[in-house]
């Protein structure tokens, strides 16, 4: 099962410009909420996730299709927040 949770938080960040402006400024605190909120994720695991390349993520999220990015309602918001 963790591996499937390890997929979905990759997706929220590939989807999510928000997540993914937040998760640059502190990943180990994303991680933690994200596991807060149910989802299980093993040291490994989390430790590897807070370690991911922002950079490549943010060029992965700009070649998806609007359609695929979740909507956000912040003004000004960026799909880029590794700048």
């Amino acid at each position: 099962m963790s591996q499937r949770n390890v997929e979905l938080f990759m997706g929220r960040l590939l989807t999510d410009a928000e997540l993914r402006r937040r998760f640059a400024h502190a990943p180990l605190e994303i991680v933690s909420e994200f596991c807060e909120q149910g989802w299980e994720l093993n040291p490994g695991e989390r430790d590897a996730l807070a370690q991911l390349d922002m950079r490549l993520w943010c060029q992965a999220a700009a070649s998806l299709p609007s359609r695929l990015q979740r909507c956000s309602l912040c003004a000004g918001s960026s799909r880029d927040p590794v700048s």
